[in-house]
């Protein structure tokens, strides 16, 4: 039996009510690929070991540096490299966000909040 296809936009639009709240799409290698609605702010927060990697599916959005601001528009990605202080941010109601990131990464790296998801959910194919 082939794999089966998920239409992310969709599945996140049915599945995901709460902002920040990181859902797995699929595992490549010791990779996930996760996708999430940002709300107004996130922590000021680093990764010491994994870079991330953010694709904007729909809305916008900006990632906050501690030397400047990067938004990114609907089609946009950036890599954060491992180590940079980094906070992201809607600009527009509940964009929706893949992320690309090593299966072991917390969501808040070296800062631990309310937005700490420990137990990421499964996004499910139709």
């Amino acid at each position: 039996m082939p794999p089966r296809k998920v239409n992310i936009v969709a599945a996140a639009d049915r599945q995901i009510s709460t902002e920040f709240d990181p859902h797995i799409v699929g595992d490549v290698n010791q990779s996930q690929v996760k996708v999430a609605k940002f709300g107004e702010a996130f922590d000021w927060h680093s990764h010491a070991n994994e870079d991330e990697g953010f694709f904007v599916l729909r809305g916008r959005i900006a990632i906050d540096f501690r030397d400047g601001t990067v938004e990114l528009d609907q089609g946009d990605f950036i890599v954060v490299p491992r180590t940079v202080e980094h906070r992201p941010r809607s600009l527009t109601e509940k964009p929706t966000v893949m992320l690309f990131e090593p299966s072991t990464i917390l969501n808040t790296g070296d800062a631990v909040s309310d937005f700490t998801v420990k137990n990421l959910k499964r996004l499910q194919p139709e």
